[in-house]
């Protein structure tokens, strides 16, 4: 199999995966409808059919790579040895947290608001159906890997240079989540992403820091009630003394 038509397949089937809840989602409502209003029915159904169409996807895309020897050997040069590209996986998480620390500064600075409209979205699906927490952390990083880093960075680092590419991958990779008004959030993720692949030359670096910032985004805003709960409750302490 060809490197390009691996490539090519695997964008396929993203797109396919990303346009399938037109299908999916009236075969799938009429199984969680019971007992729930027609907007709560709808959320389940949107959390189960993310998990089927990108459980497909993610086993479909793995398969795809393993079939070609010469898939991971884009960018260019030396690989990292695999526990240093995990190590560096882990640590990458923390800098893009402080790399999106840093974004959401510049946007408070220009007036935006903060809080992310698409994570609004996916942490009200999650609430009805929790099968899309495996979705959203650990399918979803990995595709968005494959598409945005080794397809599209990885295409484009050999011919230009790391910032040219790292730039668009992560544009597009901002954009796909259309939530426009904090573009510069996700282009600042996107961006380091690409930077801990560039680095490693290992897709696995930057698709355990994807996770890890997922994880930690879903853990935070599904438990916001009990954390806000826990700093009344220290405040409380804290007045008393």
């Amino acid at each position: 199999m060809k490197k390009s038509n691996t490539s090519l397949w695997i964008f396929i089937i993203y797109i396919i995966a990303q346009l399938s809840a037109i299908v999916g989602l009236p075969i799938v409502m009429p199984f969680v409808s019971d007992g729930r209003t027609p907007q709560e029915a709808y959320l389940a159904a949107s959390g189960w059919w993310m998990f089927i169409a990108f459980g497909i996807t993610t086993f479909a895309a793995l398969y795809l790579s393993s079939k070609d020897k010469q898939y991971f050997k884009t960018p260019k040069g030396k690989r990292s040895p695999v526990l240093a590209a995990i190590v560096l996986g882990i640590a990458g998480f923390f800098m893009v947290l402080f790399g999106q620390g840093a974004a959401g500064y510049i946007e408070q600075q220009l007036g935006i608001e903060p809080g992310s409209d698409n994570t609004a979205a996916l942490v009200s699906v999650a609430d009805m159906a929790p099968v899309a927490i495996i979705a959203v952390v650990l399918f979803a990083p990995i595709l968005e890997e494959f598409i945005f880093r080794r397809i599209i960075f990885g295409g484009l680092v050999d011919r230009t240079n790391f910032f040219v590419a790292a730039a668009v991958s992560s544009l597009v990779f901002a954009a796909v989540h259309m939530d426009f008004t904090h573009i510069l959030l996700y282009a600042a993720s996107g961006f380091i992403f690409a930077f801990l692949y560039h680095v490693t030359k290992r897709l696995i670096t930057s698709i355990i820091a994807h996770m890890l910032l997922n994880g930690f985004v879903m853990a935070v805003q599904l438990n916001m009630d009990k954390i806000q709960e826990f700093i009344d409750q220290m405040e409380r302490i804290s007045n008393m003394q």
